[in-house]
């Protein structure tokens, strides 16, 4: 019969001397790491502990049941009641040592589990015999040699959230979810671009009325980064398709009043010219030269119309800021790639030219044509851009000129999703018809609904819907101090809570589509869009930690995706190899830094060198152990890190 390789009597045993009696806890802190208890509300309570006895603070069970109250975490460890169990449950404090023993004992024995699996998954890898063999002689030399490191992050780009895509208007997350399934794509491609899509229906033609003369229009910035051959051109041609067809819907609408114009035009150049003739050909000019005048200026004051767009590719920063004048300031660059950016840089004029892409995002008035007699100027361009790009233009952007000292970064909302290729599913249902039509219909609903507003639309919110408003900017503010989590990133932080308010208004809009200029944005919205606006945080954090990332880190955690996505809990550098060869790796060499890195931070540790076999031969490839928290269920043990930086 297998015994059971932990003691929960014991786990309770302990804790419950720990606040029985709070001198103990020093003691039992040079046994006891959290991740020797088993149960992962006992590891919780045992860090909470330990962290606060080494502050000075108390961790008598009153304190301790205030501070879980206090930081919500009570009921993660069972609630007070169970605070009181653990004591009642102590037989004696002065036996925590005795119990502590057992408790480390059982630690140590999965240990040996653990270390057994992983040298069962490394000899059924398909490495060397002889690699395996070494590897598992020093594996059960170092099953005794203690505990592993915490780990040290490598950057915010790991276990990020997914898209919450169920915070959309429900016939946007139906499409959004059906697509990604249909292309085995991550549903944050499907959720960004549909993001997009909303902007460029309603952006320009909407305002949300935040307090004061605080107004935020309601286009957004989407990048979506993702690496070639993970079909994002097939998500966006589902996500961005309906607008074409609302584009010639539109042009079908306005094709009648464009030839009306031009008819007048026309007639009105024919009056100008005879009377301009008539003018010239009298010598009693006085009259019919004021007559000429009059209709010259009524020939040059009609305007023909530009055929509506809805949507542009990769186009210059000259040929948008016209766009924008001739679509009443409303317009989208949609594309699956990012060529745009380099356009943006000068890749043909040899100068950056950000202004309209900077103006376009804030709603600032813009000059369009200031050299020509044309020139004109647009009082709210509201730009939406929708881009996917790879991984290289995500760090090529971040050196591009003024990108980031003029803002253009700080205004992305940023997608950094796990790639699907190598785990897709070939033989998958395509999206719903119903569905795809249901949301074709009311993104063309959307887009006529809002087509004749010249001056937008303003969209107010209700008195709690600003309360949550104000609650994000508290929550905010703090994180932009120096040293504070977005320190690094405060550009882009400072817009965080307008970019949470202009998602807002598009939902809105989206559950409203004929009436929603007539409706205030309510709290419920605003909570919706505040967890939309959490997840693009967490990637921002990530992008930026890659844009700022030096390639051995980035090639540290390409081989860390690797691990976390293969579940490996043990390899050898023969094996990484074979698996990640690629440009990025193309030499063996290529790995040494990478897995210095991960090493040094915790993620790995490389097993003794086997003895050279006697016989000689190829000397086995080095192996290596990765850390169990590597593959642990977020919030087992490390919901602990909370508390760490709470402290």
């Amino acid at each position: 019969m297998t015994r059971p390789t932990h003691d929960h009597a014991a786990e309770q045993a302990v804790l419950g001397a720990a606040l029985l009696a709070p001198h103990v806890v020093g003691d039992l802190a040079a046994v006891l790491n959290p991740t020797d208890f088993h149960r992962p509300a006992h590891a919780t309570l045992w860090q909470i502990l330990i962290d606060r006895h080494a502050a000075g603070q108390p961790v008598d069970p009153i304190t301790i049941a205030a501070y879980l109250t206090e930081t919500g975490d009570l009921g993660k460890v069972g609630g007070a009641g169970y605070l009181h169990t653990l004591m009642q449950a102590t037989p004696s404090a002065a036996n925590a040592g005795h119990y502590a023993g057992i408790v480390a004992d059982h630690a140590r024995r999965r240990q040996v589990v653990e270390l057994g699996a992983q040298l069962a998954q490394l000899a059924t890898s398909g490495a060397d015999v002889a690699d395996v063999v070494a590897a598992g002689r020093s594996m059960l030399d170092t099953a005794t040699g203690g505990g592993w490191p915490a780990l040290i992050p490598l950057g915010n780009g790991r276990h990020l959230p997914t898209f919450p895509a169920e915070a959309l208007p429900g016939w946007v997350a139906e499409m959004a979810f059906a697509v990604a399934e249909f292309t085995q794509t991550p549903v944050d491609a499907a959720g960004s671009i549909a993001l997009a899509a909303l902007s460029t229906a309603a952006g320009g033609r909407a305002e949300v009325e935040v307090r004061g003369s605080w107004r935020e229009p309601t286009n957004l910035y989407t990048v979506v980064v993702l690496p070639p051959g993970s079909r994002k051109s097939a998500v966006f041609a589902a996500m961005t398709g309906p607008l074409l067809d609302a584009e010639r819907r539109l042009v079908e609408l306005a094709r009648p009043a464009i030839v009306e114009a031009e008819l007048a035009a026309k007639v009105a150049s024919k009056a100008a010219e005879r009377a301009a003739n008539a003018a010239a050909n009298t010598d009693d000019r006085g009259a019919l030269l004021a007559e000429a005048s009059a209709a010259a200026q009524e020939a040059a004051e009609v305007v023909i119309p530009a055929l509506p767009q809805l949507v542009a590719d990769d186009i210059t920063s000259e040929t948008a800021a016209a766009l924008l004048a001739a679509q009443g300031g409303r317009l989208a660059v949609l594309s699956p790639e990012g060529g745009i950016f380099a356009t943006i840089a000068g890749r043909y004029s040899g100068t950056p030219n950000l202004e309209v892409f900077l103006k376009g995002h804030a709603g600032d008035m813009m000059r369009v044509g200031r050299l020509s007699r044309d020139a004109n100027h647009i009082d709210r361009p509201a730009l939406t851009l929708g881009l996917a790009v790879q991984p290289e233009v995500l760090r090529d952007i971040a050196q591009m000129p003024g990108f980031r000292g003029l803002g253009l970064l700080a205004r992305l909302l940023f997608a950094v999703p796990v790639n699907t290729v190598g785990w897709r599913n070939v033989d998958v249902d395509p999206v719903p018809a119903e569905v795809a039509a249901t949301y074709a219909a009311n993104l063309t609903t959307l887009v006529l609904t809002l087509a004749d507003w010249t001056d937008p639309a303003v969209l107010p919110l209700t008195p709690d819907a600003d309360a949550r408003v104000l609650d994000i900017q508290r929550a905010v503010e703090p994180r932009l101090r120096p040293g504070g989590p977005w320190g690094h990133i405060v550009d882009w932080g400072s817009k965080y809570t307008g970019a949470v308010v202009r998602i807002a208004g598009l939902i809105h809009l989206g559950e409203h589509l004929r009436d929603g200029w007539g409706k205030p944005i309510d709290a419920t919205t605003l909570d919706r869009a505040a967890l939309i606006g959490e997840y693009y945080a967490a990637h921002a954090l990530a992008a930026f930690d890659d844009m700022g990332a030096d390639p051995t880190t980035r090639n540290a955690q390409t081989i860390l995706a690797w691990i976390e996505r293969t579940g490996t809990t043990a390899f050898t550098k023969r094996d990484l190899y074979r698996a990640v060869k690629s440009a990025q790796f193309a030499n063996v060499a290529d790995l040494d830094g990478p897995l210095g890195v991960l090493d040094a931070h915790g993620y790995v540790r490389q097993l003794d060198p086997p003895a050279r076999s006697a016989k000689g031969g190829r000397p086995p490839s080095p192996s290596f152990l990765v850390h169990p928290d590597v593959h642990r269920p977020a919030g087992t043990v490390h919901a602990l890190d909370t508390h760490r930086r709470a402290a």
